[in-house]
């Protein structure tokens, strides 16, 4: 099946020269583009030479009136949802190698946002090209499939996990693991917990993702070698 075109919002550079760099905001379950697309100017602070787009998710939640979301919920991580974030992640890449192209940049100059079910997302797909993203930024999200990382692990971009320490819809505890399975195959990753915070992401997350993006678009940040399954 091909992949859905996705559409959504776009925000020129702030400088208004070409871009250098190009930002995917991916927003979360019942969200879309728009509102995610509030981080856009706040970033391009500390980015001013960035480019960014927020697409709107493909697929449709069940109710009245339906939400956007990017796949249907279930336990992390499951075989079912791991069959659906794959979906989504080729939506999402179709996405990203057009305005990609438009730009004239290499997937390096490209960083993946994403909040919640976003996040996931930004996860799944940051690790599974090669060449890939330059960045990860997770907000209050998890890593499905870890089990498959060991075989699907194509690139190590550097990651920033960002969470609330009492996050009742997606338990810090995700991220946590998240960490240290990242840590574990060499991927070079960060974690903010922010203590007191639910599922949001307030003024010093956002601060802490613009920093972490600004030295990303410095080149301070390092991708580690990239990782090649053994072909059996």
């Amino acid at each position: 099946m091909a992949a859905i075109a996705l559409d959504g919002q776009r925000w020129a550079t702030a400088s208004g020269r070409p871009a250098r760099q190009l930002v995917i905001l991916l927003h979360g379950l019942g969200s879309d583009g728009a509102d995610i697309g509030v981080l856009a100017p706040i970033f391009a602070k500390a980015l001013p030479h960035a480019a960014f787009a927020a697409p709107d998710a493909p697929f449709f939640q069940v109710g009245e009136p339906p939400s956007r979301q990017w796949f249907g919920i279930g336990d992390i991580p499951v075989a079912q949802l791991h069959a659906g974030i794959a979906s989504a992640a080729a939506c999402l890449d179709a996405f990203v190698a057009a305005e990609a192209a438009r730009l004239k940049l290499l997937p390096r100059s490209v960083a993946l946002v994403g909040f919640s079910q976003g996040a996931m997302l930004a996860l799944y797909s940051g690790l599974r090209h090669d060449p890939g993203p330059g960045a990860v930024l997770a907000y209050a999200g998890a890593l499905v499939a870890d089990t498959k990382l060991e075989s699907e692990l194509r690139w190590r971009p550097p990651v920033l996990l960002v969470h609330g320490t009492e996050d009742a819809i997606i338990a810090p505890a995700y991220s946590q693991s998240a960490e240290k399975v990242l840590r574990d195959h060499a991927v070079p990753v960060r974690a903010l917990f922010r203590r007191g915070m639910a599922h949001t992401i307030d003024t010093e997350c956002i601060g802490a993702g613009a920093a972490f993006l600004a030295d990303w678009a410095e080149g301070k940040l390092v991708t580690a070698a990239p990782r090649h399954a053994a072909v059996s």
